[in-house]
């Protein structure tokens, strides 16, 4: 069975069935023994009767002929009376009793009463009442048994009768409670049905994520499929932006190379080692890229614990390579970093940073270019600055946004202080973009050592 409803509307409606037929049952043994015992006081009455009319005449017990009960005087009434002696001889019988043979108690003690249900020759079925006297006639007191029997027929046709009434109010009190489970039920799978809902509308791209307030038995669930959500949209926007942000560092390496080539195809066969050494220098960056970028499309590693980088020699690399890059523009490169600075984290981190602020410096600068360093507690200061045209503070935030360039007149994809930017939050550090003494940009980036 593939419902959940389904299930628990079967397993209620045979729990609801085993209640109200052990209800019934119980129902049933209450009131028949509260009738029985009506009918044994009703009985137990008719011998205080049968006692209260008799009378010691001469030398023996005598009943008068009309008693106050009219069942007694009327044959085959279901009501019937008998009074024995001591030997279980009977003395008197009821006018009702003519015919019958009825199971009567007899050679009961003094005191004792009896009351049980008895069967004649014939298997009709009795109650019968009996109770033990003694009787004091002249000078000799005598045992005599007072017995009353009811014909069971009538206590019958009340059970019957019960439990007709039993059926009828119990199955529909049963009818109306199962109702009432459905409609619970149906409430309280509503939040099920309203995550399925949700499911499908994400499924079909209609919504990012479950937005419903479900119940706290729900809410573990919810969350975790939000998380799932969150982290496998995470990880396609990583994916996409993996690809972006390979592409723009590939574009550095590639144009030294297109550089070096134009310059050797100019030059004699002797300058051809010094191409080559370009060449495999940067082909190694390129692996380098590769490899960085295409794991940090699987996940964003912030290696805290990681070796120290020393900042110097990487600012020294990148600063060869764009050397060469714009050698025709002779540009002026100072740097102020504190002595043994250094990175803790992926190396391949601090080039994706440091290459994408000197990249940006190069491309915008006149002429000069300052790179800075400096340990502030447990902070990493780094930064860059240019004498370019600079950034107007009022664009600082938007040039951080993917595809958000300064100046579409200038070559290039807008996504490199982007990368900046996740790569320092993925730290805990930050960028923050401002002017500088040389007139221009000023990006500086802060992240924990």
């Amino acid at each position: 069975m593939k419902s959940l409803q389904a299930r628990v509307t079967l397993v209620a409606g045979l729990v609801l069935l085993v209640f109200v037929m052990l209800t019934s049952v119980a129902l049933e043994r209450a009131f028949q023994a509260a009738v029985r015992a009506a009918r044994e006081e009703r009985l137990l009455g008719q011998i205080y009767l049968l006692m209260a009319a008799a009378d010691s005449g001469d030398d023996a017990l005598t009943l008068p002929p009309d008693l106050a009960e009219a069942r007694l005087r009327l044959p085959g009434s279901g009501l019937y009376g008998q009074v024995s002696d001591a030997a279980g001889v009977p003395i008197w019988r009821s006018a009702s009793a003519l015919g019958q043979a009825v199971p009567f108690a007899t050679g009961l003690a003094p005191g004792e009463r009896r009351f049980a249900a008895a069967q004649d020759e014939a298997g009709r079925a009795y109650f019968v009442q009996g109770y033990g006297v003694t009787w004091t006639i002249g000078p000799t007191p005598r045992g005599y048994t007072f017995s009353v029997a009811e014909d069971l027929s009538e206590y019958r046709r009340e059970l019957d009768r019960f439990r007709a009434s039993l059926a009828h109010w119990l199955g529909g009190m049963a009818v109306l409670l199962l109702a009432a489970l459905l409609v619970a039920l149906r409430w309280g799978l509503a939040p099920l049905r309203r995550v399925a809902d949700e499911v499908a509308a994400v499924e079909a791209g209609t919504q990012d994520r479950l937005r419903g307030l479900y119940p706290r038995e729900l809410r573990a669930l919810t969350d975790n499929l939000n998380a799932l959500l969150a982290h496998e949209s995470a990880r396609q926007t990583r994916l996409g932006n993996a690809l972006a942000d390979l592409a723009h560092s590939l574009k550095t390496p590639l144009a030294v190379l297109r550089g070096a080539l134009a310059q050797a195809r100019t030059q004699g066969p002797g300058e051809a080692g010094e191409w080559a050494q370009q060449s495999a220098e940067q082909l190694k960056r390129m692996e380098e890229i590769v490899a960085y970028q295409l794991e940090r499309a699987r996940t964003r590693p912030v290696a805290t614990l990681s070796p120290p980088v020393p900042v110097a020699p990487v600012v020294a690399r990148l600063c060869a390579s764009l050397a060469k890059l714009h050698a025709q523009r002779r540009v002026q490169v100072r740097l102020d970093l504190e002595p043994g600075l250094a990175f803790r984290g992926v190396e391949g981190d601090l080039l994706e940073v440091l290459g994408n602020l000197l990249d940006n410096a190069y491309k915008w600068c006149r002429a000069q270019i300052v790179i800075g360093g400096r340990r502030e507690g447990a902070t990493l200061l780094l930064w860059v600055e240019d004498d370019g045209p600079g950034i107007p503070a009022a664009r600082a935030r938007e040039v951080m946004e993917r595809g958000a360039r300064a100046d579409l007149s200038t070559p290039g994809q807008g996504i490199g202080l982007a990368v900046v930017r996740e790569i320092c939050r993925a730290y805990g550090g930050d960028l923050a973009i401002g002017s500088g003494s040389l007139g221009g940009a000023l990006v500086r980036v802060r992240l924990p050592v």
